[in-house]
């Protein structure tokens, strides 16, 4: 019998896309009407719900009453829900998020009979490498997918493996997930339709039978689809329907022997739209915000919280994770698509916010209101450079800190505020209004610490702690009635606040620890000093462990802790893009812009703690293309990029902020690395791993295939290492010269239907002017970190999540003058290359992730107040557990992932 076909009835659903996420519900809520219909009135019909559980719960809320319909057909076997929560894109969240969304979708649809045990990813724009693991340590072996795969792969099928060597079997749809659409055109041609696509595809298949996927995006399949498919079944041909896990479980013999390691990010058998990784740069630092705060949030409410703030996390965690859908943070959609997106995560920042800072207020209570508390939320010790305001220094004095051991640290004030906070003259008859100001005892933000008052003059003296115990308000109210209807002239109101001043302070804070500090004045004689005093000298920031020195041209010369040289750090080129939200296109005739026309460099701040110099270099960019799209335009704006360079005692990098206003459309505006000397390859870190990468990636589909990557954490070449604050899209460029990081791609359009470097229309042409980013503030942070031995040199992980991660700071609330509480530690982790992912709260007790980010494996030494450790999968079944006193060591293998629980 030539090879049978199963046909799998599903649909592909966009959460939001070329419509923002209500007008898609509508659809949505159509489409599975029909389906439930469809399968309660035909007992051979199968439908495979998109692998994400968002679809289910978008369509609950709105039909409650279909709850135990949906429970029904799964439970018999004809819907297929889960397992994510939703299709996300993986390179634009972090690793966690992924992790949650699979836990989130398991859980959901455990709710409602049981999930698909199918890692089903069949239109995300390229896979991460570490996805196989993240899938088996859920218990998952089996994957499906589409973009991505090499041209190695010739068959329907290959094992994927991840780093740290786990496998799992994975499906690939080589044609996409609509392949069987074509077949079933014409209803009663069907038969002949799958003979001619079975023989186009037969070395694919081999003895399994043909996978035709029924669906496509949007859509719900024709209630006939069961009984045509029926028909056209024959002896010679038979024809199955079933769900996706059925096919994969049931009808699949074939030994798989082709093996593919890592990412998946080949051109050769579907579009992966790069472009997506630099467009619409507000979604990726909000996804990047977000998903700090949540993590913050979870560690100091784990540790440091007797209230269980669960339900405000998981809301937070479900609006972050309904964000990464792969038609949502990748900026591919409407302007009113993202704007919903850019707000959603806001909403998610805000709700881990509140969590973090209830969190923290609890520890904070035992700090004098004088002083200050700070959380460290990495798991290892760290001396934190903290920004605070205080009580500006008297006329001959410094300011120091103490901390509760006793121990004095240096203190450097970087701005003074002013004292005079208004200066008003009027009548009499006006003072009750000045005194409505008021909230109790607030004025202006502060606290009224006491007044004067006499004849034609109220002086109000404002402080943040006040140093009087009391203030009554009814009280004030009299004595100014009284006051003015002895004076009616003219009075004077004026109010004051104490002298302050910004400062920064550096505080030594335990692992996952809590320290507290206050600022004295005192002589400048005896002010301590740091042992590595950040500097300004001439055009020149140091430490004593890196530098950078400002170049005639605005660029920099940055020194590393190696003494490694990176020079022309910096240069900023621009050129022209004629592409869309999905890939990057230059001008035919493109014209790049890399010399300022002026520079200028104001020296900010001198040290002993902090160094700054602020760079300002104009540029007169193209405002736009011209009207024929393939060259740009003549007309230019002049447009000044601030570049703020920093250097802190102590740190082994360099930071560097760029700003702009951006008056430019249809650009794309990148910053240089120079290397030291031609690379071949690139790594880059991020998803649980550290991907390494030629100058080169694979085409023949008919996308072209730019060798633009993502990088989360940080981007390595050669000697340069660049550490980031959100997903960035970085190239190699100029024959392995000079590494390029994209600060902004700036286009009007979802997608073109004549692209230069893409053959196929992403999408519908539809205008996105909000993607073009004009009249907004562009703003991007790094650190640079020079190393002769690349990376690891310079043990860029851990320094990714120090750059990454500030301490969280708050004033105390116990009465001032009372003793500073002792530092406290949480939980440490001790082990090189070691990352934590998360600390959490969990029913069990205290649960950490953490990976091996080395081809080396790793010993870790887990140290805290428990008793007792359990290991557990990724969806939290414990796979072993055992007694332990405060500590445990666990042998980590190659870029293992490991999540423990504590008690």
């Amino acid at each position: 019998m030539q090879n049978s076909a199963v046909f799998v009835p599903h649909f592909h659903w966009d959460r939001e896309w070329y419509e923002p996420f209500q007008v898609f519900r509508h659809r949505l809520v159509a489409a599975l009407d029909t389906v439930l219909e469809t399968a309660e009135a035909d007992a051979g019909f199968r439908f495979t719900v998109d692998g994400q559980m968002a679809a289910i719960e978008d369509y609950l809320e709105m039909r409650p009453e279909n709850r135990g319909r949906v429970t029904a057909l799964v439970a018999n076997g004809q819907l297929a829900i889960g397992p994510w929560l939703i299709l996300l894109d993986e390179f634009l969240c972090s690793g966690e998020t992924i992790v949650r969304n699979l836990q989130m979708g398991w859980a959901a649809a455990s709710d409602l009979g049981g999930s698909m045990p199918i890692g089903y990813l069949p239109d995300m724009f390229g896979h991460v490498a570490q996805m196989p693991q993240i899938l088996a340590r859920a218990g998952i072996e089996h994957a499906a997918l589409w973009r991505g795969v090499p041209g190695s792969v010739d068959g329907h099928a290959f094992r994927w493996r991840a780093p740290d060597g786990s496998e799992v079997r994975t499906e690939f749809l080589f044609d996409g997930y609509d392949n069987g659409l074509d077949v079933l055109l014409v209803p009663d041609q069907i038969g002949r339709a799958l003979g001619d696509y079975a023989e186009m595809t037969v070395e694919r298949w081999g003895n399994d039978p043909v996978l035709a996927m029924a669906g496509t995006d949007h859509n719900a399949p024709d209630p006939q689809l069961a009984a045509w498919l029926r028909r056209a079944s024959s002896a010679e041909r038979a024809i199955t329907v079933a769900t996706l896990d059925e096919y994969i479980r049931s009808h699949v013999r074939d030994e798989v022997s082709a093996v593919v390691d890592g990412e998946l990010r080949s051109h050769v058998r579907g579009n992966i739209l790069p472009g997506v990784l630099s467009v619409r740069l507000a979604l990726k630092q909000r996804m990047a915000v977000a998903e700090r705060t949540i993590d913050h949030a979870e560690r100091i409410n784990a540790l440091w919280s007797e209230r269980d703030d669960t339900p405000f996390l998981s809301l937070a965690w479900h609006k972050i994770i309904e964000s990464t859908a792969h038609d949502s943070v990748v900026g591919s959609g409407t302007d009113e698509t993202s704007d919903q997106v850019e707000a959603r995560l806001s909403e998610a920042t805000h709700a881990a916010r509140a969590v973090r800072d209830a969190a923290i207020a609890q520890p904070a209570a035992a700090v004098p209101s004088d002083g200050y508390l700070v959380a460290n939320t990495l798991p290892t010790p760290r001396t934190i450079l903290v920004e605070v305001d205080v009580i500006a220094p008297a006329d001959g004095a410094v300011l120091t800190a103490t901390a509760a051991d006793g121990s004095t640290h240096p203190v450097q004030v970087t701005s003074e505020a002013p004292t005079v906070l208004s200066d008003e003259l009027m009548d009499a008859s006006r003072l009750e209004r000045v005194l409505r100001r008021i909230h109790r005892r607030e004025l202006f933000g502060r606290l009224i610490d006491h007044y004067d008052l006499s004849a034609g003059s109220l002086v109000f003296h404002l402080a943040e702690v006040p140093t009087t115990a009391e203030f009554d308000l009814l009280v004030l109210r009299k004595e100014v009635a009284a006051a003015a209807a002895a004076h009616q002239g003219e009075w004077r109101v004026l109010t004051l606040e104490e002298a302050r001043a910004t400062a920064l302070v550096p505080v030594s804070v335990p692992a996952s620890g809590l320290a507290s500090f206050r600022i004295v004045q005192g002589e400048a004689e005896n002010a301590p000093v740091p042992e590595t005093p950040a500097t300004a000298t001439g055009a020149t920031l140091s430490n004593g462990i890196v530098s950078a020195t400002v170049a005639i041209d605005g660029t920099l010369e940055v020194v590393g802790t190696d003494g490694t040289v990176l020079r022309g750090v910096g240069r900023l080129v621009d050129g022209g893009d004629r592409g869309d939200s999905y890939n990057y296109a230059p001008p035919a005739h493109d014209f790049l812009v890399d010399s300022p026309t002026e520079i200028s460099v104001e020296r900010l701040e001198d040290g002993p703690l902090r160094s700054r110099m602020l760079v300002s270099r104009v540029y007169h960019w193209p405002t736009a293309l011209s009207s024929d799209r393939d060259r740009r335009d003549d007309s230019t704006e002049p447009t000044t990029v601030e570049t703020l360079v920093e250097v802190r005692a102590g740190e082994p990098f360099v930071r560097v902020s760029t700003s702009f206003l951006n008056r430019s459309a249809d650009h794309r505006l990148r910053f240089h690395v120079p290397l030291p000397e031609p690379v071949e390859s690139s790594s880059s870190a991020g998803q649980f791993s550290v991907t390494e990468r030629g100058l080169t990636a694979e085409g023949g589909w008919g996308e072209f295939p730019l060798p633009t990557f993502p990088a989360s954490e940080f981007v390595s070449a050669g000697a340069a290492t660049v550490l980031l604050d959100h997903t960035s899209e970085y190239e190699v460029v100029g024959d392995g010269a000079e590494l390029a990081i994209t600060l902004l791609r700036a286009v009007g359009s979802i997608s073109v239907n004549i692209h230069p470097l893409r053959d196929e229309p992403a999408a519908t042409e539809i205008a996105a002017p909000g993607a073009q980013d004009l009249g907004v503030r562009i703003q991007n942070r790094f650190a640079i970190a020079p190393s002769a031995s690349g990376w690891s040199g310079v043990d860029a992980v851990a320094l990714a999540d120090e750059f990454r991660n500030d301490a969280l700071v708050t004033r105390g609330t116990a009465p001032a003058g009372s003793a500073l509480p002792v530092a406290a530690t949480g939980i440490s982790v001790d082990g090189a290359g070691v990352q934590v992912s998360s600390i959490r709260r969990v029913d069990a007790g205290t649960e950490l992730r953490l990976v091996a980010m080395t081809d080396a494996g790793s010993t870790v030494m887990v140290s805290g107040p428990f008793t007792d450790v359990a290991t557990v999968d990724l969806l939290g079944r414990v796979l072993s557990s055992e007694a332990v006193s405060g500590a445990v060591e666990l042998t980590l293998g190659p870029w293992e992932l490991r999540t423990i629980v504590v008690r």
